[in-house]
């Protein structure tokens, strides 16, 4: 262990608080440390290994893949990543068109440019201006970062930002609309900003007001999507139709990915956009054999019997500590319980990983799950039983 800590802290760039565990296997929600220590996973890599750790099929596809093809560049027609457009097309049940980056980042970065490309063809002015919420979260480029509606986040040594982008409460949207206006970008439940479902029927009547006005709606489902809220899009659980959505972590269970979608099909021409990685015979691979095993679990009733499962654990958690918690929030495996102040939830997440249990921060006080979609019933009471212990340490 003081050998990695060692060589991390003397090569690598600092831009973690690391914790120096050091993992060497995981299976399905259950990842062992180099002294074999077993820890339930409730973080899922931060909503990516969406099919669990070390999962045989998604190794079996990448393997044989990349044992023949892993890049050619997109000069070339690369068969799955046209395999798995038309496959997110199908589930997503919209007509659209997807473009492949490497990052959740790079698709929102690829949204604003679609958005932008449209405010300068759809209009006789040219229109720029993307309005986002507050707690919004992006990425991490210079444009997602001012893009994100947190002001923490717009740090002064890395201005100046790109201009265009205001941040808003969402009620506060349609009064922030301008003639320079081209687009309104939203995550439907915020991830980083304190895992917060909006209501449904406003949703619905922003998306009807965006397209009766022209304005385009950008749905960054990066955390939401791939039947993270129990739906393949958290836009189909709202039931709206986006102009663009974006998409990354669970796509490619591990390895990285990220994908535009946009029913604006024709919006650009050769040359306007592109990646050299994106799309590749490797990640668009695992991309497929990811939603070949999420759509037979969504389809069998398995995923909702696991939902339902995940949350009843974690209502009677929420229950029996309200000493603790204040709130219980949350969309399909994207939960929160909401902490009665920030040293507090500190202290627990800590101290659940001393008592191998591994959970998140989300905003100043919501202590956030993101599970495998594949976790088991034994792993969901394990983790369960292993965060009441850690709650008794800290009470």
């Amino acid at each position: 262990m003081k050998d990695i800590e060692k060589l991390d802290k003397e090569y690598v760039l600092h831009t973690y608080a690391r914790n120096y565990v050091n993992f060497v296997k995981g299976e399905n929600a259950t990842l062992y440390d180099n002294e074999n220590k077993d820890y339930i996973d409730f973080t899922s890599g931060i909503g990516v290994t969406s099919v669990g750790h070390g999962n045989k099929q998604v190794a079996k596809r990448i393997f044989e893949q990349v044992s023949n093809l892993t890049h050619t560049s997109n000069i070339y027609a690369i068969e799955p990543q046209a395999l798995l457009a038309k496959k997110i097309k199908e589930l997503s049940t919209y007509d659209v068109r997807t473009f492949f980056a490497n990052s959740g980042a790079e698709a929102n970065e690829g949204a604003i440019k679609i958005a932008r490309t449209y405010g300068q063809t759809a209009f006789e002015n040219k229109r720029y201006k993307i309005i986002t919420l507050e707690n919004s979260f992006h990425g991490r480029t210079i444009t997602t970062v001012k893009a994100t509606g947190q002001s923490s986040f717009h740090q002064s040594k890395f201005a100046p930002y790109p201009e265009g982008f205001s941040f808003n409460a969402i009620d506060d949207v349609y009064k922030a609309i301008d003639d320079e206006t081209v687009a309104v970008m939203i995550e439907l439940v915020q991830g980083e900003g304190g895992i917060l479902p909006f209501p449904k029927e406003k949703i619905q009547e922003l998306a009807k007001f965006l397209k009766d006005n022209k304005i385009l709606l950008i749905i960054d489902e990066v955390q939401t999507g791939v039947y993270r809220t129990g739906e393949f899009l958290a836009s189909n659980v709202y039931e709206i139709e986006p102009d663009i959505i974006t998409l990354a972590k669970g796509l490619g269970g591990g390895v990285p990915i990220g994908a535009v979608m946009t029913n604006l099909k024709d919006i650009w021409g050769a040359g306007d956009h592109g990646s050299t990685f994106g799309g590749n015979y490797l990640v668009t691979s695992a991309g497929l054999e990811v939603l070949d095993i999420l759509e037979k679990e969504k389809n069998s009733g398995k995923l909702d019997k696991t939902i339902e499962y995940f949350v009843e654990k974690m209502n009677d958690l929420y229950e029996n500590n309200q000493n603790i918690f204040i709130a219980n929030v949350g969309l399909g495996l994207m939960r929160g319980l909401r902490v009665k102040d920030a040293d507090t939830l500190t202290n627990l997440i800590k101290t659940a990983f001393e008592c191998g249990v591994m959970v998140l921060k989300s905003g100043n006080n919501t202590l956030r799950f993101l599970p495998a979609l594949t976790i088991s019933k034994d792993e969901i009471d394990e983790g369960f039983k292993r965060l009441q212990k850690a709650i008794n340490k800290i009470a």
